[in-house]
């Protein structure tokens, strides 16, 4: 009979030990009726390579629910086959496994069993880590131990299953201990639950450690390690497992391949994923919904949405996954009226398909519809994910609502809602700062327990938009002192910041440092923030000499900075020269246009105004009417400029006439 001997190793006793009273401390709360699962209506489906005629057990096996156990029981009392050990190993199972079973009766049940054998210890201890007590599932192997029962591989694989739910991983070095001192760590169903459970808890070079020192593996021990790497994002270790797993002639399963699809989607890799694709249909692999599922994610997230659509429509199953990825997929890469479609047309819908929408609709520059959708997500009773809460907060920053983000703040990111995770508190202190709290922006920021570059970057780029150039420039000095490395996002904010503040020499320096400090190559939108910066104080040539000077061609953001610093110092004929280009870029924008004339007309060359207000006319283009919008309670009005569409465009007409008439008075009365 083999026993356990627990190792020298004074942390393996005392994870043992502590876990141990930590059980007995949960004892009686285990007690208090629990069932694995709510629904409680699905048949017990159990596995048993035994042969069964006696027609109670037969009845055993088809029992439902724990009245029918009971019953079963009472019957197997009766007749005495409860005293034998497969019938009562039955009755334990079910209590123990089964959607509808017990955890509370099946310890009851098992503290009346006189020698309970290693399978009825080894259900246990899986039946306290299928309730979600994995410490119960440690007491239980703890207390084999010290009786002295056989212990078989299972025995390692349900109490590791158990230490993936507990918070520490003392425990499950602990177990890896007991393993090598029994001699199971030789047994390849114990190695693959070590380098799972190793796997789950994000303990890649343990894992790796178990892998290389197996001399035999099998499909499963290749699939968990490239299924741990895909998990981390480490996509391209999980390439080269797969690969070596294929040069050692080992044919993947379903498993592998929806590990290996799931990696392909997070690197963008679209020649493996074809090649899985390929495999799988000249093998004619038997595809099972997840694997479908795999292959339309990988394809919707490399951007192939043909291919996605193609294996959308043969499936002849679908479930809300495969929904969702054809709507993410085409709201993603912009085509939102097919992404819509989709979504209507969905027969059930989560909180994950609405963000999806949602998150269309506000990355792709359509807030309105961002929030208005998402009161439809609220009508439905969903309560929104965190990824709901950044989408949205993202919509209410872009439009300036700053009530419906504060009543999101105060209504679901609290102690009982979505908790407070760095993400989150990024895109409310971005959705703070664009809708004019800079205060409460500021707060957010200096309450935060962590921070990561888009945190520092947020509050940046915040500070330089409000003209708070010298909070900007301090708080990236702060951020440097942190150990963070600028990113090319920062910089940006920082060009900004300077650009405001008009501080050229300082902006000419971080340029500079971009390059000289931080490898950093300077892109279009640093160049433009730099033209901006030396067009405001007037230094035109020297912006000119920047924008010709650029190592890519000049976008419509450079040229438009330069047109407007000549506006404003009145260089005719440098706002000439920019304009000319700016419209090869875009003729149909009103904007340039408008820009132009306005300049011609303050040097009084009237007869190049009429020709530029001439050339749009031949153009077709038209001057974009000026527009606001307000939400109120939830509802946007928009407004163009001598609307009267509004229902109530005569009530405000009239209070801003009252309005602009008190402006006068009170200009009249302060006359000295």
């Amino acid at each position: 009979m083999k026993r356990l001997i627990i190792c020298n190793s004074q942390d393996s006793t005392l994870a043992l030990s502590s876990t141990l009273r930590l059980g007995y401390q949960l004892l009686r709360q285990s007690l208090r009726p629990f069932s694995s699962t709510s629904t409680g209506k699905r048949k017990w489906n159990p596995k048993t390579s035994v042969i069964i005629t006696n027609p109670t057990l037969l009845a055993m096996e088809s029992c439902a629910t724990m009245l029918q156990l009971k019953q079963i029981q009472a019957q197997m009392t009766r007749s005495g086959l409860i005293t034998h050990t497969f019938p009562a190993s039955r009755v334990l199972a079910f209590c123990a496994l089964a959607d509808s079973g017990d955890i509370r009766y099946a310890h009851a049940f098992f503290t009346q069993v006189e020698k309970p054998n290693t399978y009825m210890w080894n259900t246990m201890i899986r039946g306290y880590s299928k309730a979600r007590i994995p410490v119960m599932g440690f007491s239980f192997f703890c207390q084999m131990t010290r009786e002295g029962v056989e212990l078989d591989g299972q025995s390692f694989v349900w109490l590791l299953k158990a230490c993936e739910q507990l918070p520490g991983i003392l425990e499950g070095n602990s177990v890896h201990c007991a393993i090598w001192k029994m001699g199971f760590d030789a047994d390849l169903l114990v190695r693959n639950g070590l380098m799972h459970y190793y796997a789950e808890r994000g303990c890649l070079l343990f894992a790796r450690k178990v892998f290389d020192e197996s001399s035999v593996r099998d499909v499963v021990t290749w699939t968990t390690l490239i299924d741990g790497y895909a998990a981390l994002d480490c996509s391209d270790e999980a390439i080269k497992v797969f690969e070596s797993m294929l040069l050692s002639n080992v044919n993947p399963n379903v498993v592998t391949m929806i590990a290996m699809l799931s990696a392909c989607a997070r690197k963008g890799d679209v020649r493996l994923g074809k090649r899985i694709y390929d495999y799988i249909t000249l093998q004619n692999v038997n595809c099972s919904l997840n694997l479908l599922n795999a292959l339309l994610d990988m394809f919707v997230k490399c951007g192939l949405l043909i291919e996605a659509r193609k294996i959308f429509d043969n499936m002849k199953t679908r479930d809300v996954f495969s929904w969702t990825s054809m709507v993410n997929g085409y709201a993603k890469w912009g085509e939102l009226d097919l992404a819509r479609r989709f979504f209507n047309c969905m027969p059930e819908k989560n909180a994950i398909s609405w963000t999806a929408m949602i998150a269309g609709y506000s990355q792709n520059n359509q807030p309105k519809e961002a929030l208005n959708l998402f009161h439809d997500m609220l009508k439905t009773g969903l309560f929104p994910i965190e990824n709901t809460l950044v989408c949205v907060l993202s919509a209410c920053g872009q439009l300036g609502c700053l009530d419906l983000g504060q009543w999101i703040h105060r209504n679901y990111i609290n102690p009982e809602g979505v908790h407070m995770s760095i993400i989150l508190s990024n895109a409310l202190i971005d959705m703070y700062a664009k809708s004019g709290n800079i205060a409460t922006a500021a707060s957010l920021f200096n309450e935060m327990p962590e921070r990561n570059l888009v945190s520092w970057n947020t509050m940046i780029a915040g500070y330089a938009s409000h003209g708070y150039e010298k909070q900007a420039l301090i708080l990236f000095e702060h951020m440097k002192q942190t150990g963070l490395e600028p990113d090319s996002i920062t910089f940006v904010a920082i060009l900004s910041a300077c650009n405001h503040g008009g501080l050229v020499s300082e902006g000419r320096a971080y340029f500079k440092s971009m390059v000289r400090d931080y490898k950093l190559e300077p892109k279009e939108e640093h160049y433009a923030c730099m033209i901006d910066l030396l067009g405001r104080i007037g230094l035109l040539e020297d912006a000119y000499d920047l924008i010709t000077n650029m190592p890519m061609l000049p976008c419509e953001s450079a040229w438009g900075a330069l047109l407007n610093a000549c506006r404003t110092h009145g260089n005719v004929e440098l706002a000439l020269l920019s304009a000319q280009r700016l419209l090869h870029l875009d003729p149909q924008d009103s904007g340039i246009y408008v820009l132009l004339a306005n300049t011609l007309a303050n040097d009084k060359r009237w007869v190049d105004v009429r020709m530029v207000r001439s050339l749009m006319r031949e153009r077709g283009v038209k001057k974009s009417p000026g527009r606001s919008l307000i939400e109120i309670q939830g509802e946007f009005h928009e407004f163009l400029v001598g609307d009267e569409s509004h229902p109530q465009s005569k009530e405000i007409y009239r209070v801003l006439n009252n309005i602009f008439l008190l402006s006068n008075l009170e200009d009249y009365i302060n006359i000295p």
